[in-house]
């Protein structure tokens, strides 16, 4: 498949452009050769490749200002990478541009137990920073799946979530204060030490801009407390609209568990022999509820979860007994990714979202549609927010597949629109969902966000060709989409 990137070309000169970067960069820190560049021609998204003109590897916040300095001067397009986990194709690099990797930047400048802090640089790992704040009995709440390779300058580019955020929030909600650089070297810094900070929420707009607006390189997060006890529910269903009633039943019953995960039948099938979580493979679908707090709080809790999944027609209910297991129940839910990437060639991960009481009928609707194509799809899901990720199976070697797969990805997504959800929850739209941002938003709305993003870089060098696309491209999608049936969530 041709890249989204093909359309947005720049005329750089490649010599001009070494010449200028070795100036202001070690000669180790900048790759010239393409068996060097090869590697970073994707980032968790494989199924778009681009070889980037140059990577470069800067250590320290001002070798990456010399950096946009030098690529603003000569108008070479920048994109920023960290651990390169995403999978929406939003570190893809870009043929005509500089690709510049932020993983040397991985230093924990401070922890501040008192107030609840930690100020790190962009290479940082999520898990890295938990540990770190061990001792003080603290730890960052926001756990993606990959959260023990994926760094915190990518959290923040994609808004970043986990099997915790129902309760603790995403990345935009754990984080104070963002400092970063302008596409000209100008030092941003968005949000504040302080609870609050004057003026528009602008760590907010940065948080999710999928690096579109600037180049990330110290954030500071907050931490929280561990709490004294933590316990999960693992729920079993014969059927998967119980188990996705249930989620809403829970939610309805003014619970808000600390994470509310599902699994379908093949995705316990995928992950069981893998890790040996404990799930029931008879089970068509699993949902993992964990109550955390002060021992009492959780003992309570744990019965009116028990209550709720008993009336929703669980055919089987169990409670972890110690942290190991339950952690072996959690390690199931953060494994499927890999465990599913052991059973197909290749993969699509989708991300929408949807209000909670559709989630029966969005599994019903997918499995109907994997019918339609031809594609196997396992299903997890941060189901306490609706936030869904099918898994589409495929095989890039063989003609026609992966034509497929992003055909029955994009209704996957179109449905979450006319659900009233969105096309993203936590991967950021990239370039793979670029095109759908006309199924959600309106030419204004895209407009404004293109007037917004000139506000910031206004040559466009900045992550070209990502999260947004051109009026252009939108009315040709309006266009070819008047000319096919609608989807609704009816079928």
């Amino acid at each position: 498949m041709e890249s989204p990137l093909a359309d947005r070309r720049f005329a750089v000169n490649r010599g001009q452009l070494i010449r200028r970067l070795r100036e202001v960069l070690p000669a180790q820190a900048l790759l010239v050769e393409e068996e060097d560049l090869r590697p970073y021609e994707c980032d968790g998204l494989t199924a778009y490749r681009e070889v980037p003109l140059l990577v470069a590897l800067p250590d320290s916040e001002a070798q990456v200002q010399a950096i946009l300095k030098v690529c603003d001067e000569l108008k070479a397009p920048v994109v920023a990478r960290g651990a390169a986990t995403g999978l929406s194709g939003g570190a893809t690099p870009h043929p005509d541009g500089v690709l510049v990797s932020l993983a040397r930047l991985k230093r924990i400048l401070g922890i501040d137990p008192l107030s609840r802090t930690a100020v790190v640089q962009p290479g940082v790992r999520n898990l890295a920073v938990s540990e770190a704040a061990a001792p003080y009995g603290l730890y960052y709440a926001p756990d993606p799946s990959s959260q023990i390779a994926c760094t915190i300058g990518g959290n923040v580019a994609e808004n970043a979530g986990g099997v915790h955020c129902l309760k603790y929030g995403l990345t935009v909600h754990n984080v104070l204060r963002v400092r970063g650089l302008t596409i000209a070297g100008e030092v941003v810094e968005f949000g504040s030490a302080a609870l609050d900070s004057p003026g528009y929420d602008l760590l907010a707009l940065v948080t999710g801009s999928e690096g579109l607006l600037a180049v990330i390189t110290e954030v500071t997060v907050k931490l929280t407390p561990r709490p004294e006890l933590a316990q999960v529910v693992i729920a079993s269903f014969d059927d998967v609209r119980k188990a996705g009633d249930a989620v809403a039943s829970v939610i309805a019953a003014g619970i808000i568990p600390a994470g509310l995960e599902m699994m379908d039948r093949k995705a316990i099938h995928a992950v069981e022999p893998y890790v040996n979580a404990g799930y029931d493979m008879a089970a068509e679908a699993v949902l993992l509820c964990e109550s955390d707090g002060t021992p009492e709080e959780v003992a309570e809790e744990i019965e009116r979860v028990t209550a709720v999944l008993e009336d929703s027609g669980a055919a089987g209910v169990r409670v972890s007994q110690s942290e190991a297991e339950r952690l072996r129940f959690w390690a199931g839910r953060k494994a499927a990714f890999p465990a599913v990437g052991r059973m197909t060639p290749d993969y699509l991960c989708m991300d929408g979202t949807i209000p909670r009481k559709h989630l029966a009928e969005m599994l019903e609707a997918i499995a109907e549609l994997s019918t339609k194509y031809r594609l196997r799809c396992a299903n997890v899901f941060h189901a306490g927010d609706g936030n869904l990720h099918p898994l589409i199976m495929y095989d890039a070697n063989q003609p026609g597949e992966l034509a497929r797969a992003a055909a029955f990805g994009a209704e996957i997504l179109e449905l979450s629109v006319r659900f009233g959800g969105t096309i993203t929850g936590e991967h950021g739209v990239g370039i793979e969902k670029i095109m759908l941002m006309a199924e959600q938003f309106s030419l204004a709305e895209i407009a404004a966000f293109h007037r917004l993003k000139a506000a910031f870089d206004e040559g466009g060098l900045l992550n070209p060709g990502k999260g947004v696309p051109t009026l252009a491209r939108c009315r040709e999608y309006t266009q070819a989409r008047a000319g096919r049936p609608a989807i609704s969530p009816e079928g």
